[in-house]
């Protein structure tokens, strides 16, 4: 099959982060093994999702590791000019989610997986189609749990999120946090007798507010993003129940994505200093009032040098040497991070393409993913 053909079939799973991903990876499992490759599941623990990996060729020494998530972000209330689950051709692009973001990828290395059980390879391929990804780089953790064990690690990783084939040496970590308001609830009529933990929040927000603003103004710096500090957003607030009563909960979910020269632990400690300042205020009359800060989810920043053997890897196969940092999150922080393992972002199309309505791959990219791969394979062999 070629990429097109394999893309075809990718597409057609509708693995939405929400739904399962297994006939995906049967898919995938089933197309490996008819050319004689077998895989490793790791299983999440419903039983509805799983990691594949896979190695072609020698598996007494690290090859180069090609790193992809098979789930896709919903299309729920999004205007599409065809259906999101059927890849369509429309002057030389493909129309559907998961197009750029990033089942283009997968394609071109099951591909290059098809070509490479034809070859004599002296280093491996190997392949980590992951789940989850799309709500914090979640299912993989389990393939490098278990990676920890091995003798013998993947060599190189190439994540392939799309970069429309550039380099990308960094990305900022990110840490997902929860902030539990506990007031005191009461009649509206007399909310002095109570404590409002809506207020509670908004005083809290205006603190990470102000954090953000200093790590903007007077933190590090790195030029080569398009953001270049350290960023705090507030994303969600749930609280109260009813106009009549003085909500006693409060939950503000927010995030940090840091760069490599701030620690993300200093952030949250001075976060939960913050709130402790501000519960503190009631805690003489409420005794149970104030914040709690949770870390719900976290993974770490890729910060590859650029002289990294990788890096010139990578650039022997594409052709061109630049360098980017991005500001999505991936895997290869992980893999970097907690692994050793030297690993830099590339794949084709475009982020800009990712998460929206008629998210597309053009066919050059797909092309130009292909003979990067053959180029892969002429080195392994």
């Amino acid at each position: 099959m070629n990429t097109l053909a394999i893309l075809e079939r990718l597409i057609a799973f509708p693995t939405v982060s929400r739904d399962s991903n297994l006939a995906l990876i049967d898919f995938v499992r089933d197309f490996l093994e008819a050319r004689g490759v077998r895989s490793r599941l790791y299983s999440d623990a419903t039983g509805r999702k799983a990691n594949l990996y896979a190695t072609i060729g020698p598996a007494d020494r690290g090859g180069v590791l090609l790193s992809g998530h098979t789930d896709v972000v919903p299309v729920d209330g999004q205007q599409w000019s065809s259906d999101p689950f059927t890849l369509t051709e429309r002057s030389g692009r493909y129309y559907a989610r998961g197009a750029a973001d990033m089942k283009g990828f997968l394609a071109c290395a099951l591909a290059a997986a098809d070509r490479a059980v034809g070859r004599t390879l002296s280093m491996p391929l190997q392949l980590a189609f992951s789940y989850d990804e799309e709500v914090g780089c979640v299912g993989v953790r389990s393939l490098i749990q278990d990676m920890s064990t091995w003798t013998h690690r993947p060599r190189f990783c190439i994540v392939g999120e799309p970069t429309l084939l550039r380099i990308a040496v960094g990305h900022k970590g990110k840490t997902a946090l929860r902030a539990n308001c506990h007031g005191q609830a009461a009649h509206s009529a007399n909310p002095a007798r109570g404590v409002n933990a809506i207020y509670l929040a908004g005083e809290f927000i205006e603190r990470v507010r102000a954090r953000a603003g200093e790590l903007a103004a007077t933190g590090a710096r790195d030029a080569a993003y398009e953001v270049p500090h350290t960023t705090l957003q507030v994303g969600v607030i749930h609280g109260g129940s009813a106009l009549n009563i003085v909500p006693d909960r409060c939950e503000v979910e927010f995030e940090i994505r840091n760069l490599a020269a701030d620690d993300p632990e200093h952030i949250v400690a001075s976060l939960r200093a913050d709130a402790d300042r501000i519960g503190a205020r009631h805690r003489a009359t409420h005794a149970h009032c104030g914040i709690d800060v949770a870390v719900t989810n976290a993974y770490p920043g890729l910060d590859t040098p650029q002289d990294a053997e990788v890096v010139a890897l990578v650039a022997g196969l594409t052709g061109h040497r630049d360098c980017i940092k991005v500001g999505f999150g991936s895997e290869g922080g992980l893999f970097s991070q907690t692994l050793g393992i030297p690993s830099v972002v590339c794949g084709p199309g475009s982020i800009e393409q990712a998460h929206k309505p008629d998210e597309y791959i053009a066919r050059e990219e797909l092309e130009r993913c292909d003979a990067m791969l053959d180029a892969l394979l002429a080195r392994l062999a």
